[in-house]
């Protein structure tokens, strides 16, 4: 036997030795194996949990926050201003509270609106309120009126549109200048084409408005066109003018003249009577020779108008031009315009307010008559 023969026997390992490493081999491999395989299902269980866990947390978060949504306590502090669009929910409105500052969450507010049954929601407008309120308190702020930002202006029947601007700007803040320059357009804060107005006279309703804090010169005598533009719907103003052969200017004019004449409402058809008998006549009588035209003429308002006056070189001076001024001396209400387009029954031409305090009226076909009644005028003002 060679060397090589000897040493090859020694260094391989008998068969029973081979097998047993083998099996020694495999069992460390499946003791290894048995060592790591509680791990993945503790780990999966754990990721289950954990997931479970936080939907559950979510979950309560949100009933928590539905029941119970964040909210502040007390009246709150401060002053902030909050609008109030038209249409906005009461989710709109606490979102707007919650930029704000006002409310801790919309859905605080929300959930005071629904306990409280407001239902139809909140008048659009401008509010003060206070920051860091509870809501249940910011909502009470809110229902009360006192609480809108807002300024009223009454305008009276018979106003001139200067005199309206004038009222306009003391009330609102917004200049005389800016209400002037929106006038100026009558078309485009409202008046139709149609009617040929060359001023805004005549076209600012009388009634009391509300102005927001927002509001522009243009969006305020909108607002009093747009109402003017009702009451001539509701008259029929257009119509029954066409019926009446005239321009509905015309009738405007006439209802301006009665509404600055008129001692009362009961004499405005009455006014208008003596102005439609005085137009259709083809002499003297068709200078209406009205002292309001010439007042108006002069911008001024008084009870007396003197010789002088009369000679005011003006289109409304109806002393010097025949028929009816070119356009409204005021702007007249519902029962003026409703006169002039349903004046009285009558054979007057003259008429004569002889007792203004008490606005007593009178009304004659007789020009004798009339000298008289205007004497009685003088007595009562003191003009003698």
């Amino acid at each position: 036997m060679s060397d090589l023969g000897l040493f090859d026997d020694e260094r391989r390992d008998p068969p029973r030795a081979r097998a047993g490493a083998r099996q020694g081999r495999r069992r460390r491999g499946r003791r290894r194996r048995r060592k790591s395989s509680p791990i993945a299902p503790l780990a999966a269980v754990m990721v289950l949990v954990l997931f479970v866990g936080g939907v559950g947390y979510i979950g309560y978060s949100r009933l928590r926050d539905y029941l119970h949504p964040p909210d502040y306590s007390g009246p709150g502090t401060g002053q902030v201003t909050v609008n109030v669009r038209k249409g906005d929910t009461a989710i709109d409105v606490g979102g707007t509270l919650q930029r704000k500052g006002v409310v801790q969450s919309a859905a605080a507010f929300k959930k005071a609106v629904k306990d409280r049954g407001v239902g139809a929601g909140l008048t659009p407008g401008f509010y003060r309120m206070r920051k860091r309120m509870q809501a249940s308190l910011a909502l009470t702020l809110m229902l009360d009126p006192k609480s809108r930002i807002q300024v009223t202006v009454t305008i009276r029947e018979g106003m001139r549109a200067r005199e309206i601007l004038s009222e306009l700007a003391d009330k609102t803040g917004i200049s005389v200048r800016k209400y002037v320059k929106a006038a100026r357009d009558p078309e485009a804060l409202g008046v139709p084409a149609s009617w040929h107005a060359h001023t805004i006279e005549g076209f600012l309703y009388p009634a009391t408005y509300t102005v927001e804090p927002n509001a522009t010169a243009d969006s305020v005598l909108k607002q009093m066109v747009t109402r003017f533009d009702q009451t001539a719907d509701d008259v029929s103003l257009v119509r029954r003018a066409k019926k009446m052969h005239m321009k509905p200017i015309e009738v405007l004019t006439v209802a301006s003249l009665a509404q600055a004449e008129g001692g009362t409402t009961e004499d405005y058809p009455k006014v208008a009577r003596v102005i439609y008998n005085r137009i259709k006549r083809d002499d003297y009588l068709r200078y209406l020779q009205l002292d309001t035209t010439v007042l108006y003429a002069l911008n001024q308002r008084r009870l007396r108008v003197y010789n002088k006056d009369t000679q005011v070189a003006s289109p409304y001076n109806t002393y010097k031009h025949p028929g009816l001024p070119p356009g409204p001396i005021s702007c007249p209400g519902q029962d003026a315009i409703e006169a002039a387009l349903h004046p009285a029954k009558g054979n007057w031409y003259y008429f004569v307010t002889t007792d203004p305090k008490r606005r007593i009226t009178k009304f004659t076909n007789s020009s004798k008559e009339f000298e008289k009644f205007k004497n009685e005028l003088y007595r009562n003002i003191g003009g003698g």
